[in-house]
């Protein structure tokens, strides 16, 4: 495991990064305002945001596309495997970036 130094909320950065991802959308915004010095979970935090209100809002499009609910499985399948990634990536202490959401997480935590 790796130590990466502690948070202004007393606890190690992996561990907050990765609950980060714990509820989506609703700890990405937690963190993203609780965390005053990190800029790692900053980062994590910003990324859940994006990764899972896009998410929630696609699936939301896909229940009024005539057959979306069919795509709306693998969303949701996909989801499943983002969310266990990342926060195992944020675990290990990884900047994990995904794709264009990644580099967009990055400007907003600094």
């Amino acid at each position: 495991m790796i130590f990466m130094g502690k948070t202004s909320l007393g606890l190690d950065e992996n561990i907050e990064g990765a609950l980060c991802y714990l509820f989506g959308v609703i700890t990405g915004i937690l963190f993203y305002i609780l965390e005053k010095e990190s800029k790692f979970v900053k980062f994590h935090a910003v990324q859940s945001i994006i990764l899972f209100g896009g998410l929630w809002v696609l699936s939301i499009i896909l229940a009024f596309i005539p057959y979306g609910w069919m795509l709306s499985g693998l969303v949701n399948l996909a989801a499943f495997i983002l969310w266990i990634v990342c926060m195992y990536k944020a675990y290990k202490g990884e900047k994990f970036k995904l794709p264009v959401i990644g580099d967009i997480a990055e400007q907003y935590s600094q």
